[in-house]
């Protein structure tokens, strides 16, 4: 995994700058009602996720949170239970999945400006696929703010300074994060977003 890695390593802001909208839609109605049934044991922490995560809820599908040591990236169990996730994981992108979590951030709550450092987030293209938002819910990326709508498929370059704020009174903001490796065909869906960026 490691040579590979050391092999493909992304320039991010040259194929990402801070934040890009992607050409992928997905069922967004089909996902929320998978998503609606997990466990609900399975949320209230941060699934190991520490520092400026405070605010945030998670459960991870593959993999494990950086602070939890140096674990297998594999699926979880609770992917098994969840066909379209994985699916949409796994088929929506010609690259291979490494860590993938749901994430809430709560109301009026806040992950503040930070960047994710260590060789895998070098070597790794994040995606976020918003599940559950509200145009309250800002992303600050490189010094730039976005909203990234339910529906939607986004990179993010977390090599950049990146933060999000909620500023909603009441609902939280859900997202579905993946880390792929940046293969030949997922760069060149990157080059093509930024020179043809969606309207």
């Amino acid at each position: 995994m490691s040579e590979h890695l050391a092999e493909t390593k992304p320039e991010k802001q040259a194929l990402i700058g801070s934040c890009l909208r992607l050409p992928v839609r997905f069922d967004l109605a089909t996902l929320i009602a998978e998503f609606q049934t997990i466990d609900g044991s399975l949320w209230g922490s941060r699934a190991g996720r520490v520092g400026v995560h405070v605010q945030t809820e998670a459960v991870f599908l593959r993999g494990y949170a950086p602070a939890e040591g140096d674990l297998p990236i594999e699926d979880r169990e609770v992917l098994a239970s969840l066909p379209f996730t994985r699916a949409l994981i796994y088929d929506t992108f010609q690259a291979p999945p490494q860590r993938c979590l749901f994430a809430k951030l709560r109301a009026q709550g806040e992950i503040r400006p930070h960047i994710d450092q260590g060789a895998y987030f070098e070597r790794t293209i994040r995606i976020h696929f918003p599940i559950v938002t509200n145009p309250q819910v800002i992303m600050v990326a490189d010094k730039q703010s976005f909203h990234m709508q339910a529906g939607e498929a986004w990179a993010l370059n977390n090599s950049a300074v990146h933060g999000v704020v909620n500023a909603h009174p009441t609902q939280a903001r859900t997202h579905l994060i993946c880390d792929y490796l940046p293969t030949y065909p997922l760069r060149q869906l990157l080059r093509e977003a930024r020179l043809h960026p969606s309207e």
